[in-house]
């Protein structure tokens, strides 16, 4: 029997990690005939499919109000309180209707049962789980101990009550091996682990006309070589390790490439990266326009580019996260078969690296030998085309698509019994959905960040 499966966050747009791994999901359940419907702040879905709640959004005036208030303060005045359940009063009334409007069979919340960026949503998820007694999925991707800047809070009532709650109807899912046992360890609640996942069993398909096109778009001539940083700008991410690999690398040639946006946690560190960049003479290409998550066939083609436009043409990837829950875009390099330079955060240490794929790796830091093992990878074609084709390997055996439909389909079994058949793969149409095209008009304007350094630049 198919059902009516809701997805719930605070936003479901663009690249970002939750948004992506939405979308694959989505991706898995509609293959097997299940129909998904959206609820969230921000939304880049199909409209028919979706309700937009611009409230439930954590950016909005409003939250950032209550945010501001409740994070680094140990206490809480009244206002703040009524204000907050002012808000989920609000927003349970909104998931109430969209339950009813769509005749929602399971709801899956997209981390908004996980780290308290909007407090509120949480509250109403939470008592709505409660009121309805809805078959749920808690898909968690990043807690709240994970985050300092939520170490010292006024919401610790709230933040025991919602995220995450411990419901008899939840099905509680983390993405590495850590988080599960955190999860056992402050708060009882079992989990299963589904780590980020590809659809490694039909390879990317890939448009040089499209790649082409943005690869003019941010300005490269023929001959340049792409470094690309494929994250948010965020500090997390690390992004000033890549800069300083390109300055080491010495070469004019070399462009180093941020495919997504800044924003999410201030605009200083994107501003500092650029300052970075001069001082250290790197020609940073920072794209400016929307770039569209390739899973979701959102319907509106608001979005010039596909992330799928960004990855053929890069020669290197870089990685050098702080910090990542799983690491979306280290599967992503892998899926186009593209080296890469990965800094060993925990989660990669632990649940990835024993898996023998074969990397450029640094440990907290650029060394001499960590450089020069790059330039041998860019030297020479063997060496790139034996590494690449092993991670391919070793990823399609542990982060397939299979894998997904496995636990989703126990998950699934475990709400409906017998009612729910396994998830299956379905064969691909020739156009895979996703794939946005652009007309070619679109493709004569420089989508890059106009800062440069002085006459050096292009």
């Amino acid at each position: 029997m198919h059902k009516n499966i809701g997805f719930i966050s605070t936003r479901l747009a663009g690249t970002d990690g939750v948004s992506l791994e939405s979308s694959k999901w989505a991706d898995v359940l509609q293959q097997s005939g299940h129909k998904c419907f959206w609820f969230a702040g921000a939304l880049d879905r199909k409209p028919d499919y979706s309700f937009h709640v611009p409230e439930a959004h954590f950016k909005t005036e409003q939250n950032q109000w209550i945010n501001q208030r409740v994070f680094g303060q140990k206490g809480r005045k009244q206002p703040v309180t009524q204000t907050i359940h002012d808000l989920r009063s609000h927003l349970k009334s909104k998931l109430h209707e969209f339950i009813k409007q769509f005749k929602i069979d399971v709801l899956i919340a997209e981390n908004a049962l996980t780290i308290p960026l909007h407090v509120p949503l949480g509250l109403a998820i939470t008592e709505t789980v409660a009121e309805t007694q809805l078959p749920t999925i808690a898909h968690h991707h990043d807690f709240y101990w994970e985050r300092v800047r939520f170490a010292v809070n006024a919401v610790g009532d709230y933040i025991q009550m919602a995220f995450p709650p411990n419901l008899n109807n939840i099905r509680h899912v983390v993405i590495n091996s850590a988080a599960r046992e955190q999860l056992a360890l402050r708060t009882g609640i079992a989990s299963a682990i589904i780590p980020n996942v590809l659809d490694f069993e039909n390879p990317p398909k890939v448009s040089r006309k499209r790649t082409s096109a943005f690869r003019e778009s941010i300005g490269l001539e023929a001959d340049d070589r792409v470094i690309l940083q494929p994250t948010r700008i965020i500090q997390r991410k690390g992004i000033e390790f890549a800069i300083e690999l390109v300055k080491e690398l010495k070469n004019s040639q070399n462009k180093l490439v941020i495919s997504h946006e800044a924003g999410d946690e201030g605009l200083e560190y994107a501003e500092w990266l650029k300052e970075y960049a001069c001082e250290h003479d790197v020609d940073l290409r920072l794209v400016s326009i929307q770039v569209s998550d390739p899973w979701s066939d959102n319907g509106n083609n608001s979005a010039a580019y596909s992330l799928w436009d960004v990855y053929p043409y890069a020669d290197f990837i870089t990685y050098p996260s702080l910090y990542e829950g799983f690491g979306n875009a280290f599967l992503e390099a892998i899926y186009f078969k593209k080296p890469i330079l990965i800094n060993r955060y925990a989660t990669f240490v632990r649940d990835i690296e024993p898996l023998g794929f074969d990397l450029v790796v640094m440990d907290g830091f650029l060394s001499k030998q960590t450089v020069q093992n790059v330039v041998d990878i860019l030297g020479s074609e063997k060496r790139r085309g034996k590494m690449v084709k092993n991670n391919y390997v070793i990823a399609a055996r542990h982060y397939s698509y299979q894998v997904l439909r496995n636990q989703l389909s126990g998950i699934l079994q475990s709400f409906f019994g017998d009612d729910i058949q396994q998830l299956t793969a379905q064969r691909r149409p020739a156009k895979s959905k996703g794939y946005l095209y652009i007309n070619s008009h679109q493709v004569m304007y420089k989508h890059i960040d106009s800062q440069r350094c002085g006459p050096r630049a292009k």
